[in-house]
C-alpha cells in the first residue's frame, strides 16, 4: 500500500491564465464551484452547484499554473475565486501550502459566507489556510443585515465578523463592493460601510465594482428568473460618488 497522503480533489469551474483584476500583478485564477449565496446580480449562477465543473487535484492545477510563472514577475501569483472557494477549504489548504512551498503569492477571493467562528473544526482549518494566504479579497455586498438577506438570501453578520478576525490577525485585505443603482448605492449604507472598513487594520485597497448585465443570459439559459431585469449600470458620476464616500484613494494599493 502506498504511503502517500490522499490528495484532495477540487471541483473547478474554470481556469484563467492572465487575470489582471483579481489581485496584484498578473494572476493565474482558479474558479471553484459551489456557493450558498444567491446574490440577485450574480454573474456566474452556474457556479452555485458544488459538484460541477472539472475534478482536479492541487498538483494538476499547479502544473498548469507554473507554465505562466514568468509572466508574474515580482508581484503576480495565484488567485482562487468562485463560486465560493471557502466551501472547498481542504483543497485550498493543500493548494496554497503547495504554492507557498514554491514561493508563489496567494490571493483568496471570497464573500466570507462559510465563515463560522462557532465551529471549531472550521476555525482550525481556516487558521491553517490563513498561514498560506497572502491577501484576502473580501466582498462586502451590503452592510444592513435585512437588506443583505434580501439581496443575497444569506445573513451577513458572520461575514463582517470574518473581516474583524482578519483585521485582528494582521491579514492584508482588499475590500470590494458591487454598486447597483437603487439597491446597493444608498448614501447612508455606504457611509456605514466606510466607517466599518476604516475600523479595520490591514485594508490595502477598496474597490467599487459597477453592476453590469453580462451574466443575465446565464440565468435565462439555466431557466432561472433574473430578479433585476430592470436594473441598469451605474453612471460614471454615480460610481465616482460611491468611490468618494468609501475614500478609495486613501488606501495604499489604490491604482
Amino acid at each position: 500500500m502506498s504511503g502517500e497522503a490522499k490528495k484532495t480533489i477540487a471541483y473547478v469551474h474554470g481556469l484563467e491564465s492572465f487575470g489582471l483584476v483579481d489581485g496584484p500583478g498578473v494572476r493565474y485564477i482558479v474558479f471553484l464551484q459551489g456557493c450558498h449565496m444567491r446574490c440577485q446580480y450574480c454573474h456566474n449562477p452556474e457556479t452555485w452547484r458544488l459538484k460541477g465543473g472539472k475534478e482536479m487535484s492541487a498538483d494538476e492545477i499547479m502544473e498548469k499554473a507554473l507554465r505562466y510563472k514568468p509572466y508574474w514577475r515580482n508581484n503576480g501569483g495565484i488567485t482562487v475565486s468562485g463560486g465560493e472557494p471557502l466551501l472547498q477549504i481542504d483543497f485550498l489548504i493543500e493548494f496554497f501550502r503547495l504554492a507557498h512551498e514554491k514561493g508563489i503569492h496567494t490571493t483568496l477571493d471570497t464573500s466570507g459566507n462559510p465563515f463560522d467562528s462557532s465551529n471549531p473544526e472550521f476555525m482550525a482549518k481556516f487558521e491553517e489556510l490563513m498561514k498560506y494566504t497572502d491577501l484576502i479579497m473580501l466582498d462586502l455586498k451590503e452592510i444592513d443585515p435585512e437588506k443583505h438577506k434580501i439581496l443575497c438570501a444569506q445573513p451577513n453578520e458572520n461575514i463582517f465578523e470574518m473581516a474583524r478576525w482578519l483585521s485582528d490577525h494582521g491579514k492584508l485585505m482588499w475590500i470590494r463592493h458591487v454598486l447597483v443603482p437603487d439597491l446597493t448605492d444608498d448614501e447612508e449604507g455606504l457611509r456605514q460601510l466606510d466607517e466599518f472598513i476604516r475600523s479595520l487594520n490591514g485594508v490595502r485597497r477598496v474597490e467599487i465594482l459597477p453592476y453590469h448585465t453580462l451574466g443575465v443570459s446565464k440565468w435565462h439559459d439555466l431557466g432561472i428568473k433574473y430578479p433585476l431585469e430592470d436594473a441598469v449600470a451605474p453612471t460614471p458620476e454615480q460610481t465616482k460618488k460611491a468611490e468618494d464616500i468609501l475614500h478609495i484613494l486613501d488606501y495604499p494599493d489604490h491604482a
